[in-house]
Parts: structure tokens; sequence; C-alpha cells
């Protein structure tokens, strides 16, 4: 191809700065790598990287900051408020009677749609605990001694009515997969307090019985959000993470040098493309070399004395829910912002009578210690947490192969809130004398939420990302409101 001495020029130009360029960001990616090295190695001499990867996207919080941190009891499978929060005398007395017709007429049901409606009564006793005598279960007495720490939402609701997508409301606000969780909004808009841990963890035990419902990944999925804001499961039992030691062989000098390779490669690629799921794998890689390090130190409680382990009654890294709870504050004492425990095997259709006592148990006390615990240490006021199901059950009885159990149930519900601003001591809302529906203070998941961002020093309303075309929130767009009587 004929060429004139001007082309042969300005083509040599822009090769020369092409080379330079590439020089460049080959330079600067490589600071970037010894940077992140020099942190992760050095341990803090130069922590500005990391800070900021651990900061959120709200650099001024709009209303006083209550709760630094949440840690979210979830109850999986959706117990029954009627044999542990919600007495009901009435439907006792009615109990084995036909369910009224003007309550269930033309309402949704799960399981027990089109079939004949019978009362069931509470099958346990309740007794009055704290202060102010509130009636709880016999089956809760450790919650119960803490009850004046405790507000008791009797009236919560909920839309969804099958597990799946009650948790994703519960979790992200919709019944839509693809939406960001709770936890992952929470550590998009305020950060991790924590270098060397996740923001968001995630621990997950089963009660000792059935084989319950599994709980997917993406109940707490970062959704459109980035990835790097998902939460992370940590293993209760066994090694926390998988392949968190490295290979015989591989000193963590030397894994280090290959992280600021790797990350190297990735920030020269960024700064081409501007990915941000890049920019997540140059920080995951980073967390990923912390964690090799903090991890071990989280779960070895050796430094537990014995009377801590026994408020818990845990056998440490045994799994147990128990144990999980203990982990949970250790995680908070050491800045992770949103922690989540799920215990799986609360779905009572039948053997309702012989297994809730069962997983009452299982939670009971630890979930009683861990607010006793925060307390002694001056954490629960600025630790907020939430003790909740998916959905109720039913305040009629579903019986199967003659044993007795409730169905799913989304018009009532009971949960619990402490710590953090949270005025204890009371039971708030109410349900209708057979206990089908929430008649007075009714709530909502969107209420929760806003309640929630509120204690954390967000705006609900005013705390959204542009998804679709539309301005996504957690709180939703249903008019949600600040359950400004629980504070």
């Amino acid at each position: 191809m004929f060429t004139t001495s001007d082309d042969q020029q300005s083509r040599s130009r822009r090769d020369a700065f092409r080379s330079a360029r590439r020089l460049f960001l080959g330079r600067a990616a490589q600071g970037v790598g010894t940077v992140a090295l020099a942190s992760l190695l050095h341990g803090g001499a130069l922590n500005s990287l990391a800070h900021a990867r651990t900061r959120g996207v709200l650099e001024h919080l709009p209303l006083p900051q209550k709760a630094k941190r949440v840690i979210w009891l979830t109850m999986a499978g959706g117990p029954s408020q009627f044999e542990l929060y919600d007495p009901k005398p009435k439907l006792g007395e009615l109990d084995g009677q036909p369910m009224p017709d003007s309550l269930t007429k033309g309402q949704q049901l799960a399981q027990l749609q089109g079939q004949k409606l019978v009362c069931l009564g509470p099958q346990f006793p309740f007794a009055k605990f704290g202060k102010n005598q509130i009636e709880i279960s016999t089956l809760l007495p450790h919650i119960g001694s803490v009850i004046d720490d405790i507000c008791l939402i009797r009236s919560m609701t909920t839309e969804a009515i099958n597990h799946d997508p009650a948790h994703m409301f519960m979790n992200t606000g919709s019944q839509i997969a693809g939406r960001p969780s709770m936890g992952a909004w929470v550590t998009y808009g305020l950060g991790s307090e924590s270098e060397n841990l996740p923001g968001f963890v995630v621990m997950v035990s089963t009660g000792k019985g059935r084989s319950p419902q599994p709980i997917a990944a993406r109940q707490w999925s970062s959704g459109f959000l980035p990835s790097k804001y998902q939460g992370v499961q940590l293993r209760g039992k066994g090694d926390p993470v998988l392949y968190l030691g490295n290979p015989a062989g591989v000193t963590r000098q030397q894994q280090g040098l290959d992280i600021q390779a790797i990350n190297t490669l990735n920030a020269e690629h960024d700064a081409l493309v501007h990915d941000p799921e890049i920019a997540t794998r140059i920080a995951q890689y980073e967390l990923a070399f912390e964690m090799q390090a903090s991890v071990p130190e989280l779960v070895d409680v050796r430094d537990e004395d014995a009377r801590t382990i026994e408020m818990y009654g845990c056998q440490p890294g045994d799994g147990s829910f128990a144990s999980n709870c203990l982990l949970a504050r250790r995680l908070a004492e050491r800045g992770t912002r949103f922690i989540q425990l799920y215990h799986r095997d609360w779905d009572h259709h039948s053997l309702l009578r012989e297994e809730l006592p069962l997983r009452a148990a299982e939670v009971d006390r630890a979930s009683a210690a861990l607010i006793t615990d925060l307390k002694q240490r001056n954490m629960l006021d600025d630790t907020l947490i939430v003790w909740s199901g998916e959905f109720g059950r039913t305040p009629m009885s579903q019986s199967n192969k003659g044993s007795v159990g409730r169905d799913h149930h989304n018009q009532s519900m009971s949960m619990w809130m402490a710590g953090a601003g949270i005025g204890g001591g009371r039971a708030y809302g109410a349900t209708d004398e057979l206990g089908y529906r929430a008649v007075e203070n009714v709530c909502t998941v969107h209420d929760l939420h806003a309640t929630m961002l509120h204690l954390l020093g967000i705006q609900h309303d005013a705390f959204s990302v542009k998804f679709q075309g539309l301005d996504a929130r957690l709180s939703g767009v249903e008019g949600a409101r600040v359950l400004t009587e629980l504070l």
C-alpha cells in the first residue's frame, strides 16, 4: 500500500502514543497492585485502598445513626405465632369448631384452599414476663427473661404466602428474584467497618429433625447492585470458607505476589473498559487474601470465657444456631455491617406439638444470650437485632396422617426487634380475637425495612438506584412508613 512521508510520520506518532499509553497503564496498574499488596502484607501501613474498598456510597448520613450494624435472626419456614408470641384465648375456646366464614371467605390460603376450615387453639401455655407482664410462650423462657429489651410486634403482615417468594419479599422487598437483599442495600449505602472481613455475612443452621426446604443463595444476592455487596456465606461447621489455606508449599508472601500479578492485569483491563465487575474482582481478591488470616482468628473462640460459652449453650464450631449466634457477636465486634442467621425447619404443617418445642429450644437460649452479651459489652445500643420468619401460620388446623399442624399465613405474624433505639418491654399491634388478621397498628415488610434504614441513618424514600428506568428502593414505592412508635 502506497503511503506518503506525512502518513508514515503520523502513523509513527500514533504508535508512539499508544505505546506510551500502554506503558503508563501498565505501570499505574502495577502501582495499584503494589499498594494493595503493601496494605495486605503490612497490616494498615497503607490502608487508604482498604478504606476505598469498604466505604459506602453515602458519605454523609441524612439522619442520626442509632444502629451501626444489624443482626437478623431468620426462622426459616414460618414459626407459629399462636404457640410463641400471640396468645388467643378465644381461639382456644373454639378449638375444633368451624372457622367463621366471615373471616376466611374469598381469602388466599396455601394448602388449605377449598378444605374444611377448623379452629386450632394454642397448643402450649403462655406466661407473663418482664416489668409490663408481656405474655409469650412458656417454650421461650430465656427470651422472656430479656423481654424488657425487646419490642414484640404482633401485627406484622406480608404479601407472599409460599416460602421462596416470602423469603424474597422479606429480604428484598419484592417477590421477584433479582433485587438486592437488605444486607446488600445496607453495605452499598454504608460500607463496612471491617477491612479484613466481609461487610455482609450469612450463616445457616438446621434443626435436628426433618428435611427442611433449602435456603437459596439468591436470598443474599446483590441483585442489580455491584456484586461485591452480596452476602458471603460462612459455614458453621468445619472450615468456615473453602480453600481458606494455601496449597502445600505456597507461602503467604507467594500468595500475595500472585494476587498482585492478577490484580495488575485486572486493573489494566479495567482502565480500558471501566467494568464494575472487574473492580469487584480486584476488591474480592484482596478481601479473600485478608480473610485467610482474619477468618481463622474469628472462629477461634479460645479467648471466650466458659461463662459466655455456657450462656449461649453451644459447642463452638458445631454448626448450631447457638454457635452461629456467638460468631455473630464476634463478627459485630470486628466491624461486619450486616449479619444474617438462618435457622431452618420451622415449617410445621404437621407434627406441631412434637417439633415446635425442639425448634424453640434450639433458638431460645442463644437469642437471649446474644442480647445479654451485646448489652454487657455496651454494643446493644448501636446494634439492631431482628427475629422473624418469612410469614405466620393459620389459626386453622391442618391435619396430616393424624398429626396437627398449621398452614402458611400472610395476614398476621409476630416478630421482635431489640437494641439501637428500639423501645423495649412492650408489645406493639394486635390481631383479631382469633388471630386471623392484623387489626391494630398494622405493619408491612416495607414499613419494617423503612424503620431499619431509619435507624441506620438512611432516609428510606431517598435511598434508591435507577434500575430499568425506575427508582428502585428497598422500602418499595407503595408508601412505606417509619414505625416511629417503636423508637
